[in-house]
């Protein structure tokens, strides 16, 4: 009687390559001013960013560590949001803004309303310090689906929009460091305040093109 042995064949899988549509058309041949207008459902955004909210958590020892894995994260995102918004803008202000007002009006402006459908609401230069200046948002919405323990009150997970400001102004070449503190009133709670601290540098700088003026 016959018998027989399977072995299984070796099989060879080819190498996976990139999947295009039947078009042949990527995302890269879409026109940058077609989803200028779109919107992402809030529920999808509540979910992805409550996962790397909770992602980043499990991997920091404290507030201020999660802060800044938050900040870190949002960074790229406003280094790559300035050259598309500017893009976008009309040929007479599509200008980079290389000086501290015009970049503070236009993250205030075109930069707060791409993100969240609206300006800020408020600019402010510190009294205090001169290379400091602050933009307010009263009801930042990257906090309104967070729910912060009573142990970390101090917490802000606007962090993450700091980054993407301190990546417009860098992108700009004005060097800054930004965080995101709780400024909340009575009529307000939940308003943050975003500290903007320019480099010493770039506040000489800006003193030297004023007096040449």
């Amino acid at each position: 009687m016959a018998t027989f042995s399977h072995q299984p064949s070796a099989v060879q899988r080819a190498p996976q390559q990139l999947r295009t549509p039947s078009n042949r058309k990527t995302i890269y041949d879409r026109n940058l001013n077609r989803t200028r207008t779109a919107e992402l459902s809030r529920a999808s955004f509540a979910y992805l960013f409550g996962e790397m909210v909770s992602y980043a958590q499990k991997r920091v020892t404290g507030i201020q560590d999660l802060e800044r894995k938050l900040n870190e994260q949002g960074y790229p995102i406003g280094l790559r949001l300035l050259p598309l918004l500017l893009y976008r803008e009309p040929p007479r202000t599509s200008v980079r803004p290389n000086r501290i007002l015009p970049v503070l009006q236009f993250i205030h402006g075109p930069f707060w309303r791409h993100l969240f459908g609206r300006t800020a609401d408020a600019i402010e230069h510190s009294s205090t310090a001169n290379n400091e200046y602050m933009i307010s948002d009263n009801e930042p919405l990257v906090n309104q689906y967070i729910s912060v323990p009573k142990e970390m009150n101090q917490l802000n997970c606007a962090a993450y929009v700091a980054g993407m400001v301190e990546g417009v102004c860098d992108g700009c070449g004005l060097k800054a460091a930004v965080s995101a503190h709780n400024g909340g009133t009575e009529m307000w709670p939940g308003k943050t305040v975003f500290l903007i601290r320019f480099d010493d540098g770039v506040v000489e700088r800006e003193g030297l093109l004023d007096t040449k003026k």
